[in-house]
């Protein structure tokens, strides 16, 4: 029958287990968020650059023929990825809604011009294409004026580069924190066995004997934890597409594999070292040391 100091230590051994697993799968879960924003910077920024619309606001007197062979030849130029035709009544629609109330009808007339929505291709999308852009799309009789944001496109233009610096900071000093943490949290799941480690080496236990059934254990907790941390990546990525799907450029299946594997990977080699390295600690420690 069991004492109660060894259930004491069983379930305190129990939790400290938990805790390890728990502390790994949130370690590798921020990793492979981080190996996301690392693989997909080029792509994320691409995305932005092609969803900033140029407006090409038409004159009132151009017909809606006319201006549908505009979009037409908008078309088959190389920096348009895409355009869509809003005319008067369209804007106006969609203002009256916004507003809750019929405008048109309150002042006489429809203000509102139709307009030309264009998305341009990723490498057109910078401030010095799109000033040569509005200079060509000027030149035609219909356009009355081209608009565009551009302070939101100079912004993307002076810090993506400090982004990408930023995120290759952040997940070095990451790295780092988590095979701290990592280790520190095995060493102290593996505090409350020190009495049973001390007692194996009194009866004449190879080191090796002692060591192999902690290494084990350390092994199952990185893998379940970075099966656990690839699973909840895979939730946020389908949370993530359901709640914007304009952002499916990151359903890359091929990167995602790849990070998966990498964090299990990366999950059994750490608590492999820390196990072996805190069982070492204690296994060269004086009987003294382990009260």
């Amino acid at each position: 029958m069991k004492t109660f100091d060894e259930k004491y230590n069983q379930r305190r051994y129990r939790t400290a287990y938990s805790t390890s697993v728990f502390s790994i799968t949130m370690v590798l879960f921020m990793l492979g968020l981080v190996a996301l924003m690392i693989f997909h910077t080029h792509k994320l920024s691409a995305w932005f650059r092609e969803n900033i619309a140029v407006s090409i606001v038409i004159k009132d007197e151009v017909p809606d023929s006319e201006i549908h062979s505009f979009k037409l030849q908008l078309d088959t130029l190389n920096f348009v990825k895409s355009s869509k035709f809003i005319s008067k009544n369209e804007a106006a629609e969609k203002l009256r809604s916004e507003l809750g109330e019929d405008f048109v009808e309150f002042i006489g007339y429809n203000p509102l011009p139709s307009t030309l929505e264009v998305f341009l291709n990723e490498q057109y999308a910078f401030g010095d294409s799109l000033v040569n852009i509005e200079s060509l799309l000027m030149q035609n009789e219909m356009v009355q004026k081209v608009e565009y944001q551009k302070l939101l496109i100079d912004l993307i233009d002076k810090n993506i580069s400090n982004i990408s610096t930023g995120i290759l900071i952040f997940s070095g000093l990451l790295l780092i924190i988590s095979i701290i943490l990592i280790y520190n949290t095995i060493r102290l799941a593996l505090y409350s066995k020190r009495l049973l480690i001390k007692s194996m080496l009194l009866v004449g236990a190879t080191q090796q004997f002692i060591r192999k059934p902690f290494i084990v254990s350390g092994v199952f907790q990185g893998l379940i934890g970075g099966i656990i941390s690839v699973i909840l990546l895979g939730v946020t990525l389908i949370i993530t597409k359901h709640k914007l799907p304009e952002l499916d450029v990151l359903n890359d299946h091929l990167v995602l594999t790849i990070i998966g594997v990498l964090l299990i990977a990366f999950g059994v080699l750490l608590t492999w070292l820390s196990n072996y390295f805190a069982v070492k600690k204690y296994l060269k420690s004086k009987s003294e040391d382990l009260y």
